[in-house]
């Protein structure tokens, strides 16, 4: 089973306890994927996920005593309510009916009636996400979405989200405009919010799991950067030290500096303060980095010497 069903299947055996968020709910589902017939007798919602069939029949048996009937074969199940008066009275308690009792499809999703407190906001947002959305494999990536049929209903799917402080963003997919969210933190809130505390805790797991890995990652990279530096350092001052011996010798140098050259040589792998450590007194880094950087003028004066000649 993916991710994206797991929490779906988590989200599926809750139902809320206050009849105004099951209405909110049952709303998301049928404005994401129902319709009405044409003579306005029957109203139908095509759901592939049978979890999410299931909580769409509980919910319109405790908020509105319907039944629907399921229909369809293969992974796909058509969930159908008939009787014009129990249509009627569906429609007119999500508020999508006109004055005559008739459908009236709205640009938007839902009207503010519907999802006034924040607790139907959140049924709402549980009930869209149920019937059009989906969150990746956090294994692989952050990543959830809603699929929105219109700009309209998109924007304010948003705009609800956003009641709750996340910032969701929108785009268009082909024919479909789509609310999403890539921050890791961003899709915790949201699990909060729809109230999958399954997922919630597991997502966050795999947060701290991969954020320990990357922080493990850039110290191990960081000290290798390290090692590499000091080690190339290291080769081109006992290049330097090898070349100022073949011209000149030893000799010829100041006391302090043939030490700590005589130093590097013998210790081609040790870092500046060990080599400091070494010398008879003790020179700190700074004072071991000033004698090489005079090594290394002394071996570029040479150079440029013997390239003039």
């Amino acid at each position: 089973m993916s991710f994206s069903s797991e929490v779906k299947a988590e989200l599926s055996r809750q139902v809320s306890s206050g009849r105004h968020c099951q209405i909110a709910e049952a709303a998301a589902i049928f404005i994401m994927c129902g319709q009405v017939s044409a003579n306005g007798e029957s109203i139908s919602v095509r759901i592939e996920n049978p979890d999410v069939g299931k909580k769409f029949c509980i919910l319109l048996k405790r908020a509105f005593k319907m039944t629907p009937q399921a229909e369809g074969k293969g992974g796909t199940s058509l969930y159908v309510v008939r009787g014009k008066e129990e249509v009627g009275r569906f429609l007119q308690t999500v508020k999508l009916s006109g004055e005559d009792g008739s459908f009236q499809e709205r640009e938007d999703l839902i009207s503010g009636m519907v999802v006034q407190n924040a607790c139907c906001k959140r049924a709402f947002i549980r009930g869209a996400f149920l019937a059009g959305g989906s969150i990746s494999n956090p294994q692989k990536g952050y990543h959830l979405e809603i699929v929105c049929d219109s700009a309209g209903r998109a924007g304010q799917l948003k705009a609800m989200i956003g009641s709750f402080g996340i910032e969701a963003k929108t785009v268009l997919r082909k024919r479909y405009h789509v609310v999403y969210m890539k921050e890791g933190n961003q899709i915790v809130d949201m699990l909060r919010i729809m109230e999958a505390h399954l997922a919630l805790m597991e997502l966050e797991n795999i947060r701290i799991l991969k954020e320990m890995r990357g922080c493990v990652n850039r110290k191990v990279n960081c000290e290798t950067a390290n090692i590499n530096k000091t080690v190339s350092a290291a080769v081109e001052q006992i290049h330097d030290i090898l070349y100022i011996r073949d011209k000149v010798g030893f000799d010829k140098l100041p006391e302090s500096l043939e030490e700590i050259a005589v130093a590097r040589l013998e210790q081609p792998e040790a870092t500046l303060k060990e080599l400091g450590d070494s010398l008879t007194p003790p020179v700190g880094k700074s004072g071991v980095n000033h004698r090489l950087r005079k090594l290394k003028e002394l071996a570029k004066t040479l150079r440029d010497e013997e390239e003039s000649l």
